[in-house]
């Protein structure tokens, strides 16, 4: 079978609905010669976004029920890891559609909340993309909304919009101030609008082919009815701990996959010859923080089977994230270590993975933070501003 054939027509002849992972593996070695042949790895996959709408992967966490592929978390967890192995940007990119998908798949599920239905039917039906501002939209909030008449007004500028190129809504936020104190507003955008523009800023280390360009709003009114939600603001709020929960698992299943690849290939290049002793030390120390890694994100995954986000589950998640960054980017310097000079050239492909696993340490909580909400769990401390 040919690998320029898509996944969906590779599989439609079958009688079994595939499941995501295993359409992952398929699309893989398609994306990872095309990561390979790419003149310039700053342009975004666009072309691997179009062959996931097409592979019908794009509503694979949407409920059954709603027209969607069923896909819990767990699964769409093996599908970015197994998607990372042959493309880290594609990867980062999808998974930042992907949790915004499980988010509201897990309310309407769990909470049987039927204000969620209409995304989700549509993401089945128009297989949109859904975009995210993590830089921008974490508890503080960013951009400014003020009120109008029928809703409010909102200019902001939305740092790392992974996939901004091709994304159809972006679920975002701005800051309304009021003699109350600042409040946060959560709502939708369409890309579409004429007051929102992609700003060409991604110039970037690693995750290259993200298209994680700043967007920008001006101007943009949001109907007082579209508002999802209004929370204060510089404060953990329950759709936070769930959005906490969910998201990260899937963000750190792309950053496990690149790391798991870069083993791959560093023990390719390390078997051309007869390895040293020390070669051999290196690829043990290689494999046991690659062990930390996929206990890390066990843990995370751990929390979100629990079905019941909190303020717990936050830490839990979080403490895995932690793990997953340090153990990842040690097993990558291991691998760049046992590969020997050849992987030092861009054609070995291994250094890309070195570049890209590096985005790892910058996903809320960072590693201050991260430290001080757990110590504060520990001793009991609030952590309602710790973020």
């Amino acid at each position: 079978m040919s690998l320029n054939m898509s996944a969906a027509s590779a599989f439609q002849s079958t009688t079994r609905t595939p499941r995501p992972v295993e359409i992952a593996r398929e699309l893989g070695p398609l994306f990872a010669r095309r990561a390979s042949e790419g003149a310039d790895e700053d342009t975004f996959v666009a072309e691997n976004f179009a062959t996931l709408r097409q592979a019908g992967l794009v509503e694979a966490g949407v409920p059954a029920e709603l027209g969607g592929g069923g896909a819990d978390v767990d699964e769409l967890s093996a599908m970015l890891r197994t998607l990372a192995h042959h493309c880290g940007s594609t990867a980062l990119a999808f998974a930042m559609h992907n949790h915004q998908v499980a988010i509201p798949a897990w309310r309407w599920t769990h909470q049987k909340l039927a204000a969620m239905e209409p995304l989700l039917k549509r993401i089945a039906s128009e297989r949109i993309f859904l975009l995210t501002s993590g830089g921008s939209d974490w508890i503080g909030g960013s951009g400014k909304a003020t009120k109008v008449d029928g809703g409010y007004r909102i200019d902001a500028r939305k740092v790392f919009t992974s996939g901004a190129p091709t994304g159809d809504l972006l679920m975002t936020s701005a800051v309304l101030d009021t003699p109350e104190g600042a409040f946060v507003l959560h709502f939708g955008v369409p890309m579409s609008s004429p007051h929102v523009q992609v700003l060409d800023t991604w110039r970037a280390l690693g995750m290259r082919g993200t298209g994680s360009h700043d967007v920008l709003i001006d101007g943009h009114v949001v109907p007082d009815a579209a508002v999802a939600l209004k929370r204060k603001a510089g404060e953990w709020h329950p759709l936070f701990q769930i959005i906490a929960t969910i998201a990260f698992p899937l963000i750190y299943s792309a950053y496990l996959g690149v790391a798991e690849s870069a083993r791959e290939l560093a023990l390719q290049f390390a078997r051309r010859k007869e390895p040293t002793r020390h070669v051999v030390e290196l690829a043990g120390r290689m494999d046991t923080e690659l062990a930390g890694a996929r206990l890390g994100l066990e843990h995370m995954l751990a929390a979100v089977r629990l079905n019941a986000p909190s303020a717990a589950t936050v830490n839990q998640v979080m403490i895995g994230k932690a793990l997953v960054t340090r153990h990842a980017l040690a097993a990558v310097d291991y691998a760049m270590e046992a590969a020997g000079g050849v992987g030092f050239y861009r054609s070995a492909g291994l250094e890309r993975k070195f570049r890209d696993i590096q985005a790892a340490r910058y996903h809320p909580l960072q590693a201050g933070p991260q430290a001080e909400y757990a110590g504060s769990m520990a001793l009991g401390l609030p952590v309602d501003r710790v973020f």
